[in-house]
């Protein structure tokens, strides 16, 4: 059995040691982002078993036959096998709370796909049920790990930004692009499912700002959202799809816990491919950080020890630091004149692929060459939701986090519906103090590559 060094062997109640359970995990649902996940959790040192579910069988068979795994009847079924420990659930995204909530409480651990419930009932009750159990939930939030995040948390958890001010991001991904997707998915009934609020979906945007400034979070919430022109039988209320929803792109303008503000912004109805999701402003008093389709930008301002009210101005320094926050294969040819870098990215260049602030060497070695995506997250997903339920550590994205990144969208439907009225937005608070949490970036302060951005900077 291969044991990281962080694996803690459990004590069992007479006193002797017992080695942790590995994983036998069944995978529920086998559309095409499914097939990201499967080979990652079949090659993970802590996973014994992985099987696949899925109500349409065709689909379950070509998994079956693809990926070499057997198949278990429904999800029913994998909740009352006693042999199966653990469900990933990757299903349509209004069905995520209900099935977490069963499968918890089957006694599973949970890998969930975003987002983690789309009611504040369910995610309260999701909340109870890990408190109870201790259960392993793991939110599969790609926003929590992407580079600029990863880029934004180190430097804030070093004192580099100082009190954080002001931050933007957003997840822009079009209808036209998600029209067959639904379709897949949806069946004959599918626009009635298409038009999902925008801010239900609020994970990706939420988690790049909060997931920079662990346990920040949202206090209140004003949204404002777009009527939309364009399909009017998916966007629209008087039953025209399951939520009475007639916006295809909200802005959320968020108070947060710390005294800042952000600016999340869930489009789907815009002019724009990649990137799809990002942090454009990261803003504090002493660093802040900016990016723009290919480019990363960094602020600092330099130590003076001279008057600065009489000096009427404080030395700063504008810097560069795409070279990190970008994967290898596409600033390694930025320099060439002759490459079109921004039609590359926006093509999805880098998609599969990690960028150099992002901590690959905490990653199991049975990950290298397997595939990845959402520029190099879903490494980090699989590992830290097996690690998590292996060592009975929290996940960095557990229910009090994943709370955080979900409740405000679900607060800013209803702000944007009564025209951006300021409502307050729950909190689960957080998670037991006795409950120890995984490191994602290892130990703030020791990323060697966010001493290079640092040193490099230096004058």
């Amino acid at each position: 059995m291969i044991v990281s060094e962080s694996t803690k062997i459990f004590e069992s109640i007479k006193g002797g040691f017992i080695m942790p359970e590995k994983l036998k995990i069944a995978v529920i649902g086998c559309g095409a982002f499914a097939s990201s996940f499967v080979p990652l959790f079949k090659a993970h040192p802590y996973v014994e078993k992985v099987y696949v579910c899925d109500l349409i069988k065709e689909r379950e068979r070509k998994y079956m036959e693809h990926f070499d795994v057997p198949s278990v009847e429904s999800f029913e079924a994998a909740l009352a096998d006693d042999s199966i420990n653990a469900v990933a659930i990757i299903t349509q995204r209004q069905l995520h709370g209900p099935m977490v909530i069963a499968a918890l409480k089957a006694g599973k651990h949970v890998y969930s796909a975003v987002p983690t419930a789309i009611s504040v009932e369910d995610i309260f009750e999701i909340e109870s049920l890990v408190r109870k159990t201790r259960l392993t939930y793991h939110t599969g939030e790609t926003g929590y790990y992407r580079a600029c995040t990863v880029f934004c948390r180190d430097a804030y958890a070093r004192g580099e930004i100082g009190d954080f001010v002001y931050g933007e991001a957003q997840y822009n991904h079009d209808m036209r692009n998600m029209y067959e997707s639904f379709r897949r998915s949806g069946g004959k009934e599918w626009t009635k499912v298409a038009g999902f609020p925008p801010t239900y979906y609020p994970t990706h945007s939420v988690s790049m700002i909060l997931g920079a400034m662990p346990g920040a979070y949202v206090k209140k919430v004003s949204a404002m959202g777009w009527i939309d022109k364009t399909d009017a039988d998916i966007y629209g209320v008087d039953g025209v799809n399951l939520w009475d929803n007639p916006f295809s792109n909200t802005a959320m303008l968020c108070q947060l816990s710390n005294g800042g503000v952000a600016r999340i912004s869930e489009n789907r109805r815009i002019c724009w491919a990649a990137p799809e999701s990002y942090i454009s402003q990261f803003m504090g008093t002493e660093g802040s950080y900016e990016f723009s389709v290919a480019h990363h930008y960094y602020s600092k301002w330099l130590p003076y020890d001279g008057d600065i009210r009489a000096a009427g101005k404080k030395p700063h320094q504008l810097r560069e630091v795409t070279d990190w926050l970008l994967p290898k294969s596409i600033t390694e040819k930025m320099r060439d004149p002759s490459f079109d870098h921004v039609s590359h990215i926006a093509d999805g260049a880098g998609f599969t692929e990690t960028s150099p602030i992002q901590p690959t060497w905490r990653l199991p070695a049975e990950f290298e060459g397997l595939r990845n995506g959402h520029n190099g997250c879903h490494h980090f997903m699989v590992d830290d939701f097996c690690k998590a339920a292996y060592e009975n550590k929290l996940s960095p994205t557990n229910i009090w986090q994943a709370a955080r990144f979900n409740l405000p969208g679900i607060i800013a439907f209803e702000s944007a519906k009564r025209g951006g009225e300021l409502l307050d937005v729950p909190d689960l608070g957080n998670p037991p103090e006795d409950w120890e949490m995984l490191r994602p970036d290892g130990e703030y302060g020791t990323n060697p590559v966010m001493d290079e951005i640092l040193n490099t900077g230096k004058k």
